[in-house]
């Protein structure tokens, strides 16, 4: 019984995979049963009781959680242009559709994005994600490394997670006047100082960034100079849904670290994102997770 659930699991997330990869292309029920290998008479209900929410509705979702990450942080392309990439033949129809979803028109939420709606409205996408992406971590993912110090650009968030949007944005907007915005050449960390979920949001703590060895001048953001010690350090590589690394994070502590023999150092965690939104489909994210160890 096992190996035809972990068959019929393959098949489904290869749907995942191609409408991620696929976005700007033909995503009707036809096409994506015949990713899946399935009879297209059944294959809406099959995706459903998977996943929560119909095929259209997932990959409805899916463009505007793109569009959405190309408003906030990409404010070259135009608002027309990421219409258009969404599905859309007309800007109008869009911004119906964007404002119906997240409470702001797309050029409002470009200005300024209010992420609680934001996150609401994508939960069921997340939710249907994560049905077929548990990951599962062994020993032999985990390697140690020998890390060298790295000086960086550090914008701190302090306050609500659910905010964490507002303060990517502004520390993006300075890395390109900085001319900090490749990582590339600039490497990108976040350093968590807090639990994912606090007691508190108000408790909440993370440190967004960025490679450099230039000096940090004054700014208004409130940008400063720092380095992320070197050191011995267990290092686990996540593919696929970098927005939670909870999963790795907790199979580092609970379950390598006890059987490694080895003791944490006085740092905290902290990753190193090497593919993201929107450069990449969600699937191809990649971050790597840092337990720096004595």
């Amino acid at each position: 019984m096992k190996a035809p659930l972990e068959n019929y699991h393959v098949r489904m997330q290869r749907v995942l995979d191609h409408i991620d990869q696929h976005l700007d292309d033909d995503l009707g029920l036809e096409a994506l049963s015949g990713v899946a290998a399935f009879s297209k008479y059944h294959f809406h209900r099959q995706f459903t009781s998977t996943f929560g929410l119909s095929v259209h509705r997932y990959v409805q979702l899916a463009r505007m959680k793109r569009a959405s990450y190309r408003l906030a942080y990409r404010d070259a392309q135009s608002v027309t242009d990421i219409a258009m990439d969404a599905g859309y033949d007309a800007p109008d129809a869009f911004a119906r559709a964007f404002r119906q979803r997240f409470g702001q028109s797309p050029s409002s939420f470009r200005k300024s994005p209010e992420w609680e709606p934001w996150l609401a409205a994508l939960g069921p996408l997340d939710n249907a994600r994560s049905k077929l992406m548990q990951k599962t971590f062994s020993h032999e993912d985990v390697t140690i490394r020998d890390v060298a110090p790295t000086p960086v650009a550090i914008m701190e968030h302090r306050g609500d997670p659910a905010t964490i949007g507002d303060t990517i944005q502004r520390f993006i907007a300075w890395r390109k006047a900085a001319g900090l915005s490749s990582p590339k050449t600039s490497p990108i960390f976040n350093v968590f100082r807090s639990e994912r979920r606090p007691a508190s949001p108000a408790e909440y703590r993370m440190d967004l960034c960025a490679g450099t060895d230039c000096p940090i001048g004054p700014n208004d953001e409130g940008v400063s100079a720092g380095f992320i010690p070197g050191g011995r350090c267990a290092v686990l590589r996540v593919v696929g849904n970098t927005d939670n690394l909870e999963p790795a994070a907790l199979y580092l502590y609970r379950d390598w670290l006890p059987a490694s023999g080895e003791e944490a150092r006085d740092f905290p965690l902290y990753c190193q994102r090497l593919a993201f939104l929107p450069e990449v489909p969600e699937h191809e994210t990649v971050a790597e997770l840092f337990l720096p160890l004595k």
